[in-house]
């Protein structure tokens, strides 16, 4: 008893000096950037009942700058009942702040404030956002976010998770960017709007770019080329054969379009001060014309224009993939070369800051895969752009998400292997994003009553995490992850990581194992991908898994592997066999699953979708274990025989559907079915049909029934 009120007692005094505590954060208050990390800094001290003033306060916490330490990077010590939060420049001494902040949300007081210092690892770490208005693909699954980006609430909330995370780059995407923000003075006949929807357009993207600039944030508006508003075209009858904007079509280089262009270009640097850059798009909408007549295409267009603008900007020169007059063409070591030479041209003229970022692909559409840099948009990557070492360029990877979109993800494992051995001395950083999705409105949850996020890019919150903070250090532990799931769920969170890295390795392990291209070859969240036959995104049958050759090269196909086991050849150490690989992920999620069993849902309804989703991810993983067993027990019969193997195949694919439908039982009462853009060009076109066309796992069961069919009738192949 007497213990109990001891504990009590300390415990009062403790809330007490804290109540009690008041602070003053000292800062220059003529910064925008000093006074937004200010703010963030001021309501985690108010959310732990610290006060705020600058009369006889407790703590002061001084703000500064000191080049010294280098940019982006800072430094936090204290001194009594000072703390000092050291900027090698604003956005580093932003970062500094949040980073106080961070502790004090995990209850570390300003009395046990620890030293630090921080450096970027990565000087490029930047989100690629596709904007919903003329978008690259057409699909309602774009389309729907409409109403939620034109809402500034929302930019602000999406830009403050950016910083939070420490990306520093925001690019956006669009076919045609330019009459959004600008109406062109020399041609106003080519803006679709009239006065008032103008100045909404502007205000939008002037809050956006402004927003941006207070947290530290660059901005590129990155267009495709070559495109015009409908109403350009059809003023000066030019481009008329795309006036719906496809993207794969032949290139109008008419005068009048480039005079337009480099105009375009040069007002909207203009109007948008804040604006970091342009990025350069070769091959959309440019069918029909040579490499070296896009290159020139482009420096009579966008970089001339940057260059009459009358300020510096930055560059991202995009890295072509076409070394053909087709819009989808190959890679080839002339184009490489073409390409060098023209970015170091554009890096030697003078009115762009350094360095230029070049642009490549990493594994096509699909880094969530290997960490190996197996193939990039176009093929085969040569050594053109690294040797000689460049100096006025650097490499940014594109590592694309176009796999999972509902369910949650997050292996820190995956992301700091990733980043760190694809770092090299000309390495800048990356760009993660997807061209299939955007962040935007949720359009997945079928009972939003009662949750905390508002936004779908709130509720993949740890795949943001992951890839902005270890971009920025990768040598953070797993332990800043685990203490955001334990500060949003208390004890109940305290394993979440530990399973949503288990589970999570579901997704890696069949993008890695199943070879994949362009966007719609693979979505790794429906077991889909494209059939080059039918030109459609279906399920996976057992009969394509069997045949598809892997992407990373240590896997081998279960065709191979039945051909060899056969042969009695003896695999090499790094070969993953498909036997190993369905172990492993039997291994993976099995664990997962007895990890969030003993977690109780039933008074958090966020918690329960995070626990779904892992229950998602490990089912959908044993689903696969058993494909790849009942693929070796159907192949193996199909070309050696015996009925026992028949038998063992039917059975596994029988399991395989059973995990399917633990699947549809966890997913049917929680999400709706999704609009999804892979399913856009069903059939190889785009039409009013596919537009709307939905995902959802129930959607497939008959399809994973098939599996079962296929191996009942399954014959021996005489050959």
């Amino acid at each position: 008893m007497k213990k109990a009120l001891l504990l009590c007692l300390l415990l009062l005094a403790c809330t007490q000096t804290v109540i009690s505590q008041t602070v003053a954060i000292n800062f220059d208050t003529t910064s925008p950037q000093q006074r937004y990390a200010a703010q963030r800094l001021e309501n985690a001290l108010k959310e732990k009942a610290y006060k705020l003033s600058l009369v006889r306060a407790t703590f002061q916490i001084n703000l500064s700058l000191q080049a010294k330490h280098g940019s982006e990077s800072f430094s936090i010590k204290k001194e009594k009942q000072t703390i000092h939060i050291t900027g090698g420049d604003e956005r580093g001494l932003i970062y500094g702040c949040l980073s106080l902040a961070e502790d004090i949300g995990n209850n570390i007081s300003l009395n046990n404030c620890k030293t630090k210092n921080e450096k970027p690892f990565l000087a490029f770490r930047a989100i690629k956002y596709d904007l919903p208005w003329d978008t690259y693909r057409h699909s309602y699954a774009l389309e729907l976010h409409d109403q939620t980006c034109r809402d500034t609430s929302y930019w602000k909330a999406f830009l403050d998770m950016m910083v939070e995370n420490r990306f520093n780059t925001l690019t956006l995407w669009n076919l045609h960017p330019y009459t959004f923000l600008i109406r062109p003075k020399n041609f106003p006949e080519a803006s679709p709007w009239n006065g008032p929807e103008m100045k909404e357009w502007q205000r939008l993207f002037h809050s956006i770019i402004n927003m941006a600039t207070e947290r530290s944030i660059a901005t590129y508006i990155v267009p495709f080329n070559i495109f015009v508003t409908p109403e350009f075209a059809k003023a000066h009858n030019v481009a008329m054969d795309n006036l719906d904007h496809q993207y794969f079509v032949n290139g109008d280089t008419s005068g009048i379009i480039k005079r337009y262009t480099r105009e375009c270009v040069t007002q909207m640097l203009e109007e948008y001060p804040g604006l970091t850059g342009m990025g350069l798009t070769l091959g959309e909408g440019m069918g029909g014309m040579t490499p070296l007549q896009r290159e020139e295409w482009m420096r009579e267009t966008i970089i001339e224009g940057m260059r009459m603008a009358k300020r510096r900007s930055k560059l991202i020169h995009r890295i072509p993939f076409s070394s053909t007059t087709g819009s989808l063409g190959i890679t080839s070591i002339e184009t490489e070369q073409l390409t060098r030479q023209g970015i170091e041209k554009e890096a030697a003229m003078g009115f762009t800051e350094g360095p230029i970022w070049a642009d490549l692909k990493f594994n096509w559409s699909h880094a969530h895969s290997t960490t190996r840099l197996m193939k990039v948009h176009g093929g085969k990557l040569y050594d053109t752009y690294f040797k000689p070492e460049p100096t006025a360029y650097k490499i940014v990877w594109t590592a694309r998400n176009e796999d999972f979109f509902c369910l949650r993800w997050g292996v820190p494992s995956f992301v700091r292997s990733h980043i760190v051995l694809n770092k090299r001395s000309y390495s800048g950083g990356y760009i993660i994003g997807s061209e299939t999705y955007i962040p935007a409105k949720d359009y997945f949850t079928k009972d939003t009553a009662g949750l905390p996020w508002h936004y779908a890019f709130e509720r993949q919150w740890l795949f943001y995490k992951l890839w902005g903070r270890l971009m920025y250090d990768p040598d953070i532990t797993d332990d800043l992850f685990k203490k955001e799931f334990t500060r949003r769920y208390g004890n109940a969170g305290d394993q979440l990581l530990a399973a949503s890295l288990l589970a999570g390795n579901t997704p890696l392990q069949l993008a890695s194992y199943f070879d994949c291209g362009w966007d719609f070859t693979l979505y790794s969240e429906g077991m889909m991908a494209l059939d080059n036959t039918t030109m459609r995104v279906d399920y996976i049958s057992v009969d394509r898994l069997i045949k598809q050759p892997p992407l990373d090269t240590n896997y081998i196909s279960i065709a191979e592997y039945v051909k060899r086991t056969a042969s009695k050849v003896i695999f090499d150490k790094k070969v993953i066999t498909p036997t190993m690989l369905a172990g492993t992920l039997e291994k993976d999620c099995s664990n997962a699953l007895k990890i969030v069993s003993r977690i109780n849902v039933s008074a958090n309804k966020e918690l329960q979708y995070e626990v779904a989703d892992i229950k998602a991810w490990s089912y959908l993983g044993l689903h696969l274990a058993e494909k790849i067993k009942g693929g070796i027990a159907l192949q193996t019969y199909r070309t050696r025989g015996d009925e026992g193997n028949k038998q063992n195949s039917i059975e596994h694919l029988e399991k395989a559907l059973l995990y399917w439908d633990s699947i549809i039982a966890i997913t049917r009462p929680l999400y709706k079915d999704m609009p999804l853009v892979h399913l856009s060009q069903q059939g190889g076109k785009e039409s009013k049909e596919n537009f709307y066309l939905t995902f959802h796992w129930e959607k497939l069961r008959a399809d994973v029934a098939k599996d079962v069919e296929i191996a009942q009738l399954a014959v021996i192949n005489k050959q």
